[in-house]
C-alpha cells in the first residue's frame, strides 16, 4: 500500500475511535425522539425537585391522603386541576400556617385551592399588604374566609391598583380596611370596568355630588360591583317614576346608599304596593320615601298590618287615620309600640279624651317620638304662663315639637311684650326671619295655608326610643325626619 494511503487510513481509524462515544449518544437520542413518548414527559420543576409522571401521580395521591387525614376534603375535585407540592413537609407548612391564621378545616374544605397557594409567593405578601393598609391580624381570617381568592392575587398587579382606585374615589386611607372587610370582592373588580361605569352613572345621570362618592363607598361599597343596566338604572328609574325628583334621589343616595341594595322586584315594588293597599295616597309616596328610605327594604306588609291593628285597638285610630299618620311620619311602621303608648298615656292622664288624643296623633304623629319630660315642661308653660284654652293645644299639637327654651319662651315673650294676640301656629310655625318680619309689621296677617309645616325639634330615631332635643341648625339627616320635605 502506498505511504499516503496508509497515512489516511490510520487517521480515519483514530478519528473513529475518538468520535465513537459521541456518535453512539446522538444515535440513542435520535432513536428516543423517534419512538414513543418517554417517561419524563414535560418535567415538572417543583421547589427544585424534578419529578416524572409516575412520581407526580404518587405525590398527588399522598398529598390528597394527607389532607383527608388532616380533615380537609375536596368534594368538587378542585385540587385535581392544580399542582400541589411534591413534599408533604411543604404541604404541612401551608396547612399549619392557614390554621394558625384562624381558618378551620371546614374553611379549607370549602375552598381547598388555598392549599395550592405558595406561602412565600402569594399568601405572605398579600397578608402583609393588607396589614400595611390597616387590616388587623385578628380580622385577616375573616377577610380570607369571605374572599379566599385574594390569596391568588398579585400585590403589584391586582391589589395595589384597586387600592389606588379607591383612594381616587376619595375613600380615606383609614377607611380602606373597613371597605375591604365589608366587601372583599372589590379586589376582584376592575377599576376601569364596573366601578367606573357605576360611579359615572351616579354622578353624571343621577346627580350625586362627586365629593360624596367616597363616603358612599365607605358606608356601602357593594354598589361598586353593581351593573348599571341591570341594577342601578332600573332602581332609579322606578323610584323617580313614583314622583320623586332625581335630584332628591341623589341627595338620598348620598346619605343612604344602602337602598341600592334592595331587590327591586322582590322587595321594593311589593313594598310600594303594600303602602298603596294600606291607604297611603300615591301622591304622598315621594314624601314617604324621602323621609324614610329604609321603608323600601322592610318586611313592610307585616309591619303595616301589626301597626294598623295596634293603632285601631289602643289609640282608637281607624285605618284611614293610620294611613294619614304614616304619610306624615313613615317611621311609625318601625316604632316600638311601648314607645308609642307613653305620650298617649301622658296626654290621656292630663284629661284629654281618647278622641282628642287620636285626632292630635293623626294631625301630628311626631308627638309620639317625644320624651315625656319635655312634654311635661311644655304643657306646664302652656297652662301656667300662656293661660290659653286647651282647645288651642288640641288644634295645634305641633306645639309639643318645638323647643321650650329656644323657641316657645323667647317668641312668646316677644309677642306678649308687643301686646299681640295670636294663635300658636302664627308665632311658632315660621322661620326666625319670618318671625322678625311679623314683629316689625303694623298688622297681623292671617295664617297662610301651606302644603305642610316645619317641626321645631330635632328628632332622632335610635333602635328603641326617639327623643327630641333643642333646636339646632338643620342638617341633611334632620331634614329627612322633619315633616316638610320640599319636592
Amino acid at each position: 500500500m502506498p505511504p499516503l494511503a496508509r497515512a489516511l487510513r490510520s487517521l480515519g481509524q483514530a478519528a473513529a475511535a475518538r468520535e465513537g462515544p459521541l456518535l453512539a449518544w446522538l444515535s440513542s437520542r435520535s432513536a428516543a425522539f423517534s419512538s414513543a413518548p418517554p417517561e419524563y414527559d414535560m418535567p415538572s420543576v417543583t421547589w427544585g425537585v424534578i419529578q416524572g409522571r409516575k412520581e407526580r401521580l404518587v405525590s398527588r395521591v399522598l398529598a390528597l391522603d394527607f389532607l383527608r387525614s388532616a380533615g380537609v376534603s375536596d368534594p368538587a375535585g378542585e385540587l385535581e386541576a392544580v399542582e400541589l407540592p411534591s413534599s408533604l413537609e411543604v404541604l404541612q407548612e401551608r396547612l399549619d400556617f392557614l390554621l394558625r391564621l384562624g381558618l378551620s378545616t371546614d374553611d379549607l374544605s370549602n375552598y381547598p385551592l388555598l392549599l395550592a397557594c405558595s406561602l412565600r409567593k402569594n399568601v405572605i405578601p398579600v397578608l402583609s399588604y393588607l396589614e400595611k393598609l390597616g387590616a388587623t391580624r385578628a380580622r385577616l381570617a375573616a377577610f380570607v374566609r369571605a374572599y379566599p381568592a385574594c390569596l391568588h392575587a398579585s400585590v403589584a398587579v391586582d391589589l395595589a391598583p384597586m387600592v389606588k382606585a379607591l383612594r381616587g374615589l376619595d375613600v380615606d386611607r383609614q377607611d380602606l380596611p373597613r371597605v375591604l372587610e365589608r366587601y372583599p370582592d372589590v379586589l376582584g373588580l376592575k377599576p376601569d370596568g364596573t366601578i367606573s361605569t357605576s360611579v359615572a352613572y351616579l354622578v353624571g345621570i343621577v346627580g350625586v355630588a362627586p365629593r360624596d362618592i367616597g363616603p358612599m363607598v365607605t358606608h356601602f361599597p357593594f354598589f361598586l360591583g353593581m351593573r348599571v343596566g341591570t341594577t342601578i338604572k332600573p332602581f332609579c328609574d322606578y323610584i323617580t317614576s313614583l314622583g320623586l325628583p332625581m335630584r332628591i334621589l341623589a341627595r338620598i343616595l348620598e346619605k343612604r346608599p344602602y337602598i341600592l341594595g334592595y331587590d327591586l322586584e322582590e322587595t321594593v315594588k311589593p313594598n310600594v304596593e303594600a303602602l298603596l293597599s294600606f291607604g297611603i295616597q300615591k301622591e304622598a309616596l315621594p314624601l314617604v320615601i324621602a323621609q324614610y328610605p329604609l321603608i323600601l327594604g322592610l318586611p313592610l306588609k307585616a309591619k303595616l298590618a301589626a301597626q294598623q291593628y295596634f293603632f285601631n285597638l289602643k289609640l282608637q285610630i281607624d285605618p284611614d287615620g293610620f294611613a294619614r299618620a304614616v304619610e306624615k311620619l313613615p317611621q311609625l311602621v318601625s316604632l316600638n309600640q311601648n314607645v308609642i303608648l307613653k305620650p298617649v298615656e301622658f296626654l290621656r292622664g292630663r284629661g284629654i279624651s281618647n278622641e282628642d288624643v287620636a285626632r292630635m296623633v293623626v294631625r301630628c304623629p311626631q308627638i309620639l317620638l317625644l320624651r315625656i319630660e319635655l312634654m311635661k315642661n311644655s304643657l306646664y308653660f302652656f297652662k301656667s304662663e300662656m293661660k290659653k284654652p286647651m282647645s288651642e293645644l288640641l288644634e295645634y299639637p305641633e306645639y309639643f315639637t318645638y323647643s321650650l327654651e329656644s323657641r316657645i319662651k323667647p317668641r312668646y315673650m316677644r309677642v306678649t311684650s308687643k301686646g299681640i294676640k295670636c294663635s300658636l301656629d302664627w308665632f311658632l310655625n315660621c322661620s326666625d326671619m319670618r318671625f322678625e318680619d311679623r314683629m316689625q309689621g303694623d298688622f297681623i296677617e292671617g295664617d297662610a295655608p301651606g302644603p305642610s309645616f316645619t317641626m321645631g325639634g330635632k328628632l332622632q330615631m335610635p333602635s328603641s326610643q326617639l327623643v327630641s332635643d333643642d333646636d339646632t341648625e338643620d342638617t341633611d339627616d334632620e331634614v329627612l325626619y322633619r315633616r316638610t320635605v320640599m319636592i
